[in-house]
């Protein structure tokens, strides 16, 4: 905010121009929007592109459109996080910056890995951490972090995977005696429209993520009246960047989520679709920062308990279980470390950004060795590196005969 003699001085006291600041924050909340989008696209996705339901390009579009639209539709959780978390008089813009530092970094990581972390809770795990180290304890507001934030991300996966393992177990009831050709065409109809809903949801919750970072930093550099709702250019922002983040694929988790946990079929899909999809709705409507990756992870977990015969891959939960765990205090750490830097006046924010390039780059080069894309996201014969339960041996695969098969198996033993 501006005082009588100018903008506000960082830390050492050196005043620096506060607008400069301040488009360096929209820029880089945008692009932790588009990471969100490529990050969180397999949310919707993952399912109908294992089943075949939809081709991979074809559904990154209706993903990408449809968040678009979500995020033009509400506003409440962007009202949250730019006037609930935190004290706005006690935060200053290269704090926020130094808080969507830690959640790029975050995401990128997690993506690298293929890991359906959520990338919520990396944005909110590095504003804490950032505004902690960079405002003090006081200056964040707890009771709204464990209403909104915590309590959520233990009730709605649990509440989605209950709804998805009774829709699935009904779905396959009532089409028992049903042609299996007829019920299988019906239900991809079912799962391409359940995970457009999805998509629209993602939007609707997500996308108000990176609204509610600029309004608060608008708000707090004196742009912007204290608890007002976001602009509609940010609004507009926001949700262009999520959905070009989503039209890009995200092509590691996607495959993680569509392959690795369960073995999805078509009323599967369905079901934890339409679960996920009055989770997510319910929650935005209610001003809750819930993760959109576990309720969708939750109700593909509930839809494999709700086939008979279907196998949870379990090892594939628990370490996606101990990312969720990470994820809040591994980008609240980052964020710290960063606030220590973006503190210290323009050649701190300079040097932080010059950092950030420099590890969206390296992180960016690792993942060309191994890379995932459209075509071979559905290829369940290399599918996951992480799963200790995927099959070691390839028999009916012949593109894995000869050579090429013992050095698959001898790859995959050596990386998990």
């Amino acid at each position: 905010m501006f005082t009588d003699t100018g903008p506000q001085p960082f830390r050492d006291g050196t005043h620096v121009s506060l607008l400069f600041v301040v488009i360096a924050v929209i820029v880089v909340a945008l692009i932790f929007d588009f990471t969100n989008g490529f990050h969180d696209s397999a949310n919707a996705m993952a399912g109908p592109i294992a089943t075949g339901a939809l081709t991979p390009r074809t559904a990154v579009i209706i993903a990408a459109v449809l968040n678009v639209v979500g995020a033009c539709l509400s506003t409440e959780v962007a009202k949250t996080i730019s006037g609930g978390f935190f004290d706005d008089k006690l935060v200053t813009a290269p704090i926020v910056l130094a808080g969507l530092v830690g959640a790029i970094v975050w995401n990128l990581l997690t993506w690298l890995l293929g890991l359906p972390s959520s990338s919520s809770h990396a944005l909110f795990g590095g504003l804490i951490g950032s505004v902690i180290v960079g405002a003090g304890l006081a200056s964040v507001n707890y009771s709204v972090i464990v209403s909104k934030v915590l309590l959520p991300a233990l009730v709605a996966p649990t509440v989605a995977g209950l709804a998805a393992a009774a829709a699935t177990a009904l779905a396959y009831r009532i089409t028992r005696r049903t042609p299996s050709k007829y019920s299988e065409t019906g239900f991809k109809y079912g799962q391409a429209f359940t995970a457009s809903l999805v998509a629209l949801a993602h939007g609707t919750s997500d996308g108000q993520k990176t609204m509610g970072v600029i309004t608060l930093v608008l708000i707090v550099s004196g742009f912007q009246a204290s608890g007002t709702g976001p602009h509609w250019w940010v609004v507009l922002a926001a949700g262009l960047a999520i959905g070009l983040g989503t039209y890009s694929g995200g092509w590691r988790i996607m495959r993680t989520m569509g392959k690795g946990i369960v073995e999805i079929e078509t009323p599967q899909g369905a079901a934890s679709g339409a679960a996920t999809t009055a989770t997510i709705l319910a929650s935005a409507h209610l001003g809750f920062g819930l993760s959109t990756t576990h309720v969708a992870t939750g109700s593909i977990v509930g839809s494999g308990l709700g086939r008979r015969g279907a196998e949870v891959r379990w090892s594939v939960a628990r370490r996606m279980g101990v990312a969720w765990l990470l994820t809040l205090p591994g980008a609240a750490l980052v964020g710290g470390l960063a606030a220590l830097l973006s503190g210290h006046g323009v050649p701190g924010v300079i040097a932080l950004l010059v950092l950030l390039a420099a590890a969206c780059t390296v992180i960016w080069l690792i993942s060309r060795r191994n890379q995932i894309t459209h075509r071979n996201v559905t290829d369940s014969a290399e599918v996951m590196v992480l799963a200790s339960a995927a099959p070691q041996t390839y028999p009916d695969d012949p593109r894995l005969s000869g050579s090429k098969s013992k050095h698959k198996r001898k790859k995959q033993k050596s990386v998990a």
